[in-house]
C-alpha cells in the first residue's frame, strides 16, 4: 500500500514543502512506501528553495484515479505462439487459468486463449466432427504431445497441415479410403497390424504411428527406410494418442479476437466494459502492443493499493483530482474546513496557525523526533512564504517560536532566507499571464456557486501598470472556461504590506466590492496580504449580500 503525501492543486511554496517534510516523518515514523507528491508545476521561488536544500521536485501526479495498472497482475503467465495447445491445456490447469495471453518473440499480445475455444477444438460439434482429424502442426510437435518415440527416419519442425487416420477397419476398406487422401499429408495411428502398416507405407503415408507400445517387424522397418516414412512408436493406447495429438496444434492458430485495456485506462471506466464482456479475463497491453499484464473481473474489486494524505488543503474542489475515489487516511491544513466528508474516522489536524509547515514541525514535536537539517530549512521556506516572514496577520506566536526553532536546526537566518526567496524572479516579470494566474490558485464552493482566487507575491508593484490589461483579459478568459461565478488574483507588495485586487466576473456581484477603485476590474488593499485571513472572508461576505 502506497501513501501519498501531497498538497493542493497549483502547489504553493508551502504545499511543496509540507508534503515533503510530512513524509519524511512518515517515513522516519517506519510507514512503509510514503512518497511526497505535487498535483502542479512548482515556480522559480520554490526551485530556489528546493536547490538550496537538496531536494528534487516531489513526484508530479496529474491525478490520482485508480488505474488498471494498480490492480492488474503484472507477472502475467503468457504462452508463445508456436507453443501448442497441448502445453497450454496444461499450463491453464497447473495454474487454474481461465485464459491465458498469447504473444510473438517481441511479447506483442496476439489474442487470447479461451477454455471455450479449446473445449470447442477438442470436442467440436457433430457437423464439424469431420474436420477434427486435421490440424496445423509440424510432426515433431505432435510427436511431442503423446510422448512418442522415433523408431525409423526424422521429424519435421516445419508446420504443416496433417490428416490424422486410424485403421480401424478392413485392408481393402483402408486402401480406398487413404487412396481417397492422395497428396495429402496422412499420419496413420495402428496397432501392430504389419498389412495395413505395409500398405500405408506403399501409398504414401507421411508417418506412422505405431500405438499400445507394440513392436515393429523389421520387414516394416525396411520398407519404411527404404520410402523415407517415419514410423514413431506411441506408450499410449489409439484413442489416447489421438486426442493427445490433436493439441499439437500451435496456440497461435486457436486465438479469437479479444478485448484489452491500457495500463493508463481508469479503473470505473474498464470495470463498466469488462461487466459487459462475456470474457472473464483481458489482457493488458501497453502502447506499443506487448503485454504489460493481465487483468480478471474479479481484480476489479481489489481494494485501493493508493491512500493519501492531504496537506495545505481540506477541500475537494482544491484537491488532486481522483482523490474522492481513493482512501483519505489524513489531513493537516490551517484554512478554513470547506465540507470535507469521510467514510471513517481519519486524522484530521487543522490548526490556525500561519501555515502548514508550522503543524508539520509540531508534528515532529508530538512525535519525539528531531527535525533533520534539511527538512528544517525547507519548512522555514514554507513558513516564511506563507506568512510574509511573519509579518502576515495570519502568523501567530507559535509561528514565530517554530521560526526561532527552525533556524537553530537548519543554520539559516530567516530575514536573509526570507530576502533570498522573495528576489527569486518577479512573478509579473518571468510567468505568462495564464501562468500568473494558475500558479497559486484555489478553488472554492459556496452554496453552489464556484470561484477562485489566485495570489502572486511581488517585491513592488512596478511592473503592474503594463501587465494590468492583458491579467484582467486572462482572468475573464479563465472564468468563462472554468465556469465560474467570479475569479480573482491578488497581488501582494511584500515591503508595503499593501495589495492590488482584480476581479472578473457577475456584474452584481462586482458591484458589492467597496475597497476603493484603481481601474475597471482592479482594486487598491492597503494593508491586506493574506487571502485565507483577510482576503477570502470579505468575499464571502460580498457572496452572502
Amino acid at each position: 500500500m502506497q501513501t501519498i503525501v501531497i498538497g493542493h492543486r497549483n502547489p504553493d511554496m508551502d504545499s511543496i514543502c509540507s508534503a515533503i517534510g510530512y513524509a519524511r516523518l512518515k517515513q522516519l515514523q517506519g510507514v512503509p512506501d510514503v512518497i511526497a507528491a505535487r498535483a502542479g508545476n512548482t515556480n522559480p521561488r520554490i526551485d530556489y528553495v528546493l536547490q538550496r536544500f537538496g531536494f528534487e521536485p516531489p513526484m508530479f501526479m496529474s491525478d490520482v484515479v485508480p488505474r488498471i495498472s494498480d490492480v492488474m497482475q503484472k507477472d502475467a503467465i503468457c504462452i508463445d505462439a508456436d507453443s501448442s495447445v497441448y502445453d497450454a491445456i496444461q499450463l491453464m490447469a497447473e495454474k487454474h487459468l481461465r485464459g491465458i495471453p498469447v504473444i510473438d518473440k517481441k511479447r506483442h499480445c496476439l489474442g487470447l486463449l479461451s477454455p471455450f475455444k479449446l473445449s470447442h477444438h477438442l470436442f467440436p460439434s457433430r457437423e464439424e466432427a469431420i474436420n477434427a482429424r486435421i490440424i496445423l502442426a509440424s510432426l515433431s510437435n505432435i510427436v511431442e504431445t503423446f510422448g512418442g518415440k522415433v523408431l525409423e527416419g526424422s521429424l519435421s519442425l516445419d508446420s504443416r497441415e496433417h490428416i490424422l487416420m486410424v485403421a480401424a477397419m478392413t485392408i481393402e476398406m483402408f486402401s480406398e479410403r487413404l487412396q481417397r487422401q492422395k497428396g495429402k499429408s496422412v499420419i496413420l495411428f495402428v496397432g501392430d497390424r504389419g498389412n495395413i502398416q505395409l500398405r500405408g507405407i506403399e501409398l504414401g503415408v507421411h508417418a506412422i504411428v505405431v500405438t499400445g507400445g507394440l513392436q515393429l517387424t523389421e520387414h516394416v522397418r525396411l520398407e519404411a527406410r527404404k520410402a523415407g516414412v517415419a514410423i514413431i512408436s506411441s506408450p499410449l493406447d489409439t484413442a489416447t494418442t489421438v486426442l493427445l495429438a490433436r493439441g499439437a496444434v500451435r496456440a497461435e492458430r486457436m486465438i479469437e479476437p479479444f478485448s484489452s485495456f491500457s495500463p493508463n485506462t481508469p479503473l470505473e471506466s474498464a470495470r463498466e466494459q469488462a461487466a459487459l464482456s462475456a470474457s472473464g479475463i483481458f489482457p493488458v497491453v501497453n502502447e506499443d502492443g506487448t503485454l504489460a499484464g493481465i487483468i480478471s473481473k474479479s481484480d476489479f474489486i481489489k481494494p485501493p493499493t493508493r491512500r493519501l494524505i492531504l496537506v495545505d488543503h481540506n477541500e475537494m474542489a482544491q484537491a488532486v483530482p481522483g482523490a474522492e475515489k481513493i482512501p483519505i487516511i489524513e489531513i493537516l491544513d490551517h484554512h478554513r474546513i470547506g465540507g470535507f466528508l469521510s467514510d471513517s474516522p481519519i486524522h484530521f489536524w487543522n490548526n490556525p496557525v500561519g501555515s502548514t509547515s508550522t503543524i508539520v514541525a509540531l508534528s515532529f514535536e508530538q512525535a519525539g523526533i528531531q527535525i533533520p537539517k534539511d527538512i528544517a530549512g525547507l519548512l522555514m521556506a514554507g513558513l516564511i512564504s506563507d506568512t510574509l516572514n511573519l509579518t502576515s496577520p495570519t502568523a501567530t506566536p507559535t509561528d514565530q517560536r517554530i521560526m526561532k526553532d527552525l533556524s537553530r536546526v537548519c543554520g539559516v537566518d530567516p530575514r536573509e532566507l526570507a530576502s533570498a526567496i522573495f528576489s527569486v524572479g518577479s512573478p509579473l516579470l518571468t510567468l505568462t499571464t495564464s501562468e500568473v494566474i494558475n500558479a497559486d490558485c484555489k478553488e472554492y464552493d459556496e452554496g453552489g456557486r464556484r470561484f477562485t482566487v489566485s495570489q502572486i507575491e511581488e517585491l513592488n508593484f512596478i511592473h503592474f501598470e503594463e501587465k494590468q490589461e492583458a491579467l484582467v483579459t486572462q482572468l475573464e478568459a479563465h472564468r468563462i472556461k472554468q465556469g465560474l461565478y467570479f475569479a480573482a488574483l491578488l497581488v501582494t507588495d511584500i515591503n508595503t504590506q499593501n495589495s492590488l485586487l482584480i476581479v472578473c466576473g457577475a456584474p452584481e456581484f462586482l458591484d458589492r466590492i467597496s475597497f476603493p477603485d484603481k481601474s475597471p476590474n482592479v482594486w487598491t488593499l492597503d494593508g491586506v496580504v493574506s487571502r485565507k485571513k483577510q482576503l477570502l472572508p470579505y468575499l464571502l461576505q460580498c457572496l452572502g449580500h
